[in-house]
């Protein structure tokens, strides 16, 4: 089963910290996202494999794009 991880603020993508293929574990840091100056780290919502990325470093996002896609262990 696959979990939408989403963009939980509008803002820019300032730094993407895992690649395809990598395994994480929850609450770890998978994107950082920059809004008013601030940066944001979005976080994994379970353990799982990264299946996909659909966002890139300096791209733009609202609130609810889905920014990456996890695979169950």
């Amino acid at each position: 089963m696959a979990t939408e991880v989403q963009a939980h603020i509008t803002g820019t993508v300032w730094k993407i910290l895992v690649q395809v293929g990598d395994a994480v574990t929850r609450d770890q840091t998978l994107v950082i996202l920059e809004s008013m100056k601030m940066e944001m780290p979005l976080e994994a919502p379970e353990d799982g494999r990264v299946a996909s990325i659909t966002t890139a470093e300096g791209a733009s996002v609202d609130e609810g794009d889905v920014l990456l896609t996890l695979e169950s262990p």
